[in-house]
């Protein structure tokens, strides 16, 4: 059950030692080659995994009561807010700087978004990996071109990474019982639908707030206790 979340954990640790052995830093133009590679991928794993939902209608209300939820709590400011309230709690000064601050720039990117939610969620489910061992790859080459240039710190939010999505896939994992594989598939079909829009975004073809659409990816559940 936990197999994407260790190896997602280990492209990092991988990918972070590979950027300190870099050490000077990738061109800016390898850099944005490789972004928008993963941008692709993202949304080639966006638009093949949203074909899984069966109901339709379900998965557009998800969407729309998911985004007016998300509005109503702005949670993609509240994930801003806390970034800033961690670079308030480890300042980038001191003898390593990069430390802290490699830190908290890796985890902001790795432990949170879509892929990060909706992939430890699939693993409890239905044991699929897929958009975990994706986010994987994603991760390592985001980690060597982190540590290259921000340090050691970046190898450290591994262990964040790792218990974040794994206490995800634990709690998913629990609702087995009450989930049908009908409600499991609109559930991976609006994960994707975020997986593609967050592709879009990296390559800044649209600049929505993602996380403001992640409580669609509960309102299933709701379907399911009032249907």
């Amino acid at each position: 059950m936990y197999f994407g979340v260790i190896i997602n954990t280990l492209a990092i640790f991988a990918g972070g030692t590979i950027g300190l052995l870099v050490n000077k830093g990738l061109s800016i133009k390898i850099e944005k080659a490789l972004m928008r590679a993963l941008a692709l991928g993202a949304i080639y794993v966006g638009v093949t995994g949203m074909m899984s939902g069966e109901h339709t209608i379900y998965i557009i209300l998800s969407l729309v009561i998911g985004a007016a939820i998300g509005e109503l709590i702005d949670l993609d400011h509240k994930i801003h807010l806390l970034g800033s309230t961690i670079e308030q709690r480890f300042p980038t000064s001191g003898e390593n700087p990069s430390l802290s601050k490699g830190f908290v720039t890796a985890s902001l990117i790795m432990a949170v978004g879509a892929m990060s939610i909706v992939g430890p969620l699939e693993s409890g489910l239905s044991g699929n990996h897929t958009v975990l061992l994706t986010k994987a790859v994603i991760d390592g080459i985001t980690s060597i071109i982190l540590a290259s240039s921000l340090g050691a710190g970046v190898i450290l939010s591994g262990i964040l990474v790792f218990v974040y999505q794994g206490a995800i896939t634990f709690f998913a994992g629990g609702l087995d019982q009450i989930l049908t594989d009908t409600m499991i598939n609109d559930i991976n079909a609006i994960g994707s639908i975020l997986i593609l829009v967050l592709g879009l975004n990296i390559l800044e073809v649209t600049k929505l707030k993602v996380m403001n659409f992640v409580p669609a990816i509960a309102v299933p559940l709701l379907f399911f206790f009032f249907y």
